[in-house]
């Protein structure tokens, strides 16, 4: 009876840690928002990784309430608040971006909101019990790892660059910190929907670790050599910038 009181305590810890880490992670856009706001114009940013992250917060909120998982309270007070940011930032880019993103960006979330919608009246009107969470479980797990997954681009940019420059270390930290509570948060709990996604997502941010042990050094180089760039006039150009900015802006 106590080693069962023990793994709650421990269940809930580590959920509670999650929730932290997660909100920064979810927080971390800000700065790519002002910077829209007070420019008035999205640039070359996309909408997209945005999108993809609402479509996971909706999943994982709905994932998380009793009547489909039970003791998973604590994944929905993540998702609900990670889920009401990533609306926020839709919307501005929606207000800011030019007509023809408007229209892309309007249509993923039409046909993001579809899904959801579909698949969570089907849980609740035609699915009950385990047929219930298997269905909400894995529609859960796969945008999950869809959201693990943006960051692949830049890590590819990495190795090909030797350069962390566009990989900033304390995001990738926090990705690893966060993913990492949530599947020893499902580990206590015997829910592999949230142990196997969260898994991916620590071994990715690992490898973004170890990138960034082995490529910093090149950062100080790279600086260096970007300085003098610009004293000749040869910039990196922007728009390459901020395609890998923007995959981080999750």
């Amino acid at each position: 009876m106590g080693h069962v009181h023990v793994i709650r305590i421990l269940h809930t810890t580590f959920g509670i840690f999650g929730n932290v880490f997660g909100i920064l992670l979810f927080l971390a856009p800000m700065i790519t928002f002002k910077r829209i706001i007070m420019k008035r114009s999205t640039e070359k940013f996309s909408g997209v990784p945005y999108l993809m992250s609402l479509f996971n917060c909706l999943f994982s909120a709905w994932y998380g309430l009793p009547f489909v998982s039970p003791n998973n309270t604590l994944l929905t007070v993540l998702a609900s608040i990670g889920g009401a940011l990533e609306a926020i930032y839709v919307l501005i880019f929606l207000i800011f971006a030019p007509k023809k993103e408007k229209f892309k960006i309007s249509g993923i979330l039409f046909l993001v909101l579809s899904i959801f919608s579909i698949v969570a009246l089907v849980s609740v009107l035609k699915l009950h019990g385990d047929k219930r969470k298997l269905l909400c479980g894995l529609a859960f797990a796969i945008t999950c790892i869809m959201m693990f997954g943006a960051p692949l681009t830049v890590m590819r940019q990495v190795i090909k660059s030797k350069s962390v420059e566009y990989m900033p270390f304390f995001l990738s930290l926090s990705i690893f910190n966060s993913s990492t509570s949530w599947a020893i948060y499902g580990l206590l709990g015997k829910d592999p929907f949230i142990i196997v996604p969260n898994s991916v997502g620590s071994l990715l941010a690992c490898v973004q670790l170890i990138l960034y042990a082995i490529y910093r050094d090149s950062k100080k180089k790279l600086d260096v050599e970007t300085e003098g760039s610009i004293e000749t006039g040869h910039e990196k150009p922007q728009i390459e910038i901020q395609k890998n900015m923007e995959t981080y802006a999750l």
